[in-house]
């Protein structure tokens, strides 16, 4: 009976082995007094308007380190929320198509996960907010991102144009609003 109980035990264990893991989650942080209600709309229309314009982040890295953590939130949550199943397959993956341009430009691991860049940008953003240079360079190291430090923070102060990012959140944003205007799943929309 113990032998039947240890088999099977074994085979459970090698059965959730076979398990494909989870899938992928990001989550964008809180800053303090600051309260999103909904980071998932936000982060559209924030993304929308800086990538199409992306001259307004010019000397600004925390800005520019923010709206590349939403993007990485957006390629997650788009295809993953239960919010955006009706939003368009294309859509979806237009984030997770245009993550080698973002990531490339910036010198940030593509295999890195989401959460880990989020999490390193909100760490730079907290540094900026402290007056801390040490801390924002400290907050971008290999091998997460290379060259790392402050040639990192230089690249987010002069991002270049990212065509096929700005198309993914202009897309989104389009999607966003066609489905708040056909009431799809929409009912915290406002």
């Amino acid at each position: 009976m113990i032998a039947r109980r240890v088999a099977l035990l074994v085979g459970l264990g090698v059965l959730a082995g076979c398990v494909t893991a989870p899938y992928p989650t990001a989550v964008l942080p809180s800053y303090g007094a600051s309260v999103t209600l909904d980071p998932a709309r936000q982060s559209i229309i924030q993304t929308a308007y800086v990538f199409a314009s992306p001259g307004s982040m010019a000397g600004r890295p925390w800005e520019a380190a923010q709206a590349i953590s939403e993007a990485e939130f957006l390629a997650v949550e788009l295809n993953y929320g239960q919010r955006w199943i009706e939003m368009s397959p294309l859509v979806k993956q237009a984030f997770v198509q245009a993550r080698p341009e973002w990531r490339g430009a910036l010198g940030i691991d593509l295999a890195a996960p989401p959460q880990a860049v989020i999490d390193a940008f909100t760490l730079l953003r907290l540094a900026y907010g402290a007056q801390d240079a040490a801390a924002a360079a400290a907050a971008l190291q290999p091998p997460l991102f290379t060259p790392g430090g402050a040639a990192t923070i230089a690249r987010l102060a002069d991002l270049p144009p990212l065509p096929r990012t700005a198309w993914a959140a202009s897309m989104a944003q389009d999607e966003m609003w066609r489905m708040q205007n056909q009431g799809s799943r929409g009912d915290d929309w406002e």
